[in-house]
């Protein structure tokens, strides 16, 4: 099975889902805490091949040993632009992280969501974030206050 050979050869594997029903596309990953003990991670709202990067890039940091925690903020991500890291309850699992309840037989992993700004430094939780920018990247769990 490719996901499990990716896990094997890459440390993980990336699930694309692709913009429906007006719901935005997500990426994430599969098996970053089986190979390196690392949280797994979601991005939402993203372009597929950004989205590829940024999760490839966070499997790529942590089997070189770098953490990330909630609430925690890195520029390696997005060209120009931090992204903040939060936990992603796990009342979200089920609707978006399939393929992980999957490998782990439940949900006993833990996810973080990469949370970009809009292009003026605006974070999703902010009172100045648009309507639509908090729909197409929803927090799915702990955002900053």
């Amino acid at each position: 099975m490719k996901a499990l050979d990716d896990i094997d050869t890459y440390g993980c594997h990336v699930i694309h889902v692709l913009e429906e029903e007006g719901k935005p596309p997500f990426a994430y990953s599969v098996g970053v805490q089986k190979s390196s003990g690392a949280a797994e991670v979601i991005v939402i709202g993203l372009k597929q091949p950004i989205a590829h990067f940024v999760v490839n890039e966070y499997n790529r940091l942590v089997r070189e040993g770098e953490r990330f925690v909630a609430g925690s903020k890195s520029e390696e991500f997005l060209d120009g632009f931090s992204v903040q890291f939060c936990r992603v309850d796990k009342a979200y699992y089920e609707e978006y992280l399939g393929w992980n309840i999957w490998l782990y037989g439940g949900n006993t992993f833990e996810t973080l969501q990469i949370v970009y700004p809009t292009t003026d430094g605006v974070w999703p939780w902010e009172s100045a974030a648009s309507d639509w920018f908090r729909t197409w990247q929803p927090v799915l769990g702990d955002g900053a206050a």
